[in-house]
């Protein structure tokens, strides 16, 4: 079999750039050894947003009452908001698969190996490309010596497929994938203990904005402990470092979250001459590799471990193996943080800022003076920019609170575009919005903003 391009792997990078591939005219196949979609949509974005979903809802009939709404008795059936999840994923499932075939690309299941730079093997199957896309993604990173066993101590595709709630957790790790599930199970009354190696949660978010979310967990019932490392875990009992403090926690479940390394074991790097850099398969800024004709996107050659991000790399690089010029913006890459309340953030952070000794202007507009926060009683966080005293521009976009993965894309636009604080005024925001927050956190950053106090 002989392919204009072969993609290996069908995670939101692959399929995408297959799709791409396909629309310029190319002869395509994609290889995939489990369900297409990736992690992302099977173990991954999808399925924890679903539950988080679910969670919301359980938490808003608990505040009905705050809304003139009275909800005598109701429960959750986690077996149910599981099944619900599986529901979803299918769908998703099934209509990627139905692209892919709108399309003629043919899918062979399998785990590919090189044979050589123009070939691989993927079961019995021969397959030759004139250009090759590598996106196989990533897979979850492990503690050395602290080995999961899928029961007892587990990892988030497990923990995805639980039936039923644990009466306590701990979990190993405080970024964003373990964030997100000590919000999620907090919400639906799991006791939650977080520990992290690292002096904050959250790491790569502003301070303030990982502080407010320690604060937020730490008032539900969170225990967490920074600057802590797990010695050993005897059963589901964890020994922990936390600056010389020895600690005994002991949970029903724990889940080690770490974070996810690049996932291409077994793909014979070596006998197609690819190389490596910093662990990640190295390519150039049209996402080429040392190879010439093969590409690499997403988590196996990115240091932006993003399923977003994965998709428009495999856009570009799709562009490419077909003959255009096309070349990847890292710049204004928005980061999420599906908690509740939510996380997200575009450009430099305050300590950046400080560290590349950049003169800026601080603008904060806090939810609880936002009419459309106080109207859906989520009045908790705030939004924060960075703005460059020089150029007035954006240097950072910073917000914690209802509907932040939202709201972040304007901040993004912003920032693509370089638009200035003095441009923002100019621009008619619709009231009451969320959205309308980042003007005033603009105006804020000149002490103009209208629906605060005067500031000397």
């Amino acid at each position: 079999m002989n392919y204009d391009l072969l993609v290996i792997g069908a995670g939101p990078g692959g399929y995408v750039a297959a799709i791409r591939a396909a629309q310029l005219g190319a002869k395509v196949a994609l290889i995939e050894k489990e369900e297409v979609g990736g992690t992302c949509l099977n173990h991954g974005c999808i399925p924890t947003k679903a539950l988080l979903a679910s969670a919301d809802v359980y938490h808003k009939l608990g505040r009905a009452k705050d809304f003139g709404i009275t909800v005598e008795k109701f429960s959750i059936d986690f077996g149910a908001v599981i099944d619900r999840k599986d529901r979803l994923v299918k769908r998703l499932r099934m209509g990627i698969g139905s692209i892919l075939k709108s399309y003629n690309i043919e899918i062979i299941k399998g785990t590919a190996t090189f044979t050589g730079g123009s070939s691989v093997m993927a079961g019995d199957k021969f397959i030759s490309f004139k250009k090759c896309i590598i996106a196989t993604g990533s897979v979850t990173a492990n503690i050395p010596g602290l080995a999961t066993d899928g029961q007892n101590i587990i990892t988030s595709t497990e923990i995805l497929n639980m039936k039923q709630l644990p009466s306590s957790l701990l979990i190993i790790g405080g970024g964003v994938i373990g964030i997100e599930f000590a919000s999620l199970f907090s919400r639906l009354g799991v006791k939650v203990t977080v520990v992290e190696a690292l002096n904050k949660i959250l790491p790569f978010e502003d301070t303030e904005i990982a502080s407010a979310m320690t604060s937020h967990l730490t008032k539900k019932g969170v225990e967490i402990h920074t600057g802590a490392k797990v010695l050993k875990i005897t059963g589901t009992t964890a020994e922990v470092d936390k600056a010389g403090e020895k600690l005994t926690i002991t949970a029903e479940k724990i889940l080690v979250s770490i974070g996810r390394k690049p996932g291409y074991d077994g793909l014979g790097l070596e006998k197609a001459g690819i190389a490596l850099e910093n662990k990640r398969i190295k390519v150039n800024e049209k996402l080429e590799t040392n190879v010439r004709g093969i590409y690499a996107i997403g988590d196996a050659a990115s240091k932006y471990m993003l399923a977003y991000v994965a998709s428009v790399e495999g856009i570009i690089a799709a562009e490419n193996a077909c003959g255009k010029d096309s070349k990847i913006d890292h710049k204004t890459i928005p980061t999420c943080v599906f908690t509740s309340p939510e996380i997200a953030h575009v450009g430099i952070t305050e300590t950046e800022a400080k560290e590349k000794g950049l003169k800026y202007k601080v603008g904060k507009f806090p939810f609880a003076a936002s009419g459309r926060a106080q109207i859906l009683n989520e009045t908790e966080g705030f939004i924060k920019v960075l703005i460059d005293e020089k150029t007035d521009g954006f240097l950072g976009v910073h917000i914690i609170g209802p509907e932040a993965t939202e709201i972040i894309h304007g901040g993004s636009i912003a920032m693509k575009l370089e638009t200035t604080t003095k441009e923002m005024e100019r621009i008619i925001f619709n009231h009451p919005t969320l959205s309308e927050g980042l003007m005033e956190a603009a105006h804020d950053a000149h002490k103009e903003a209208i629906d605060l106090p005067k500031r000397f």
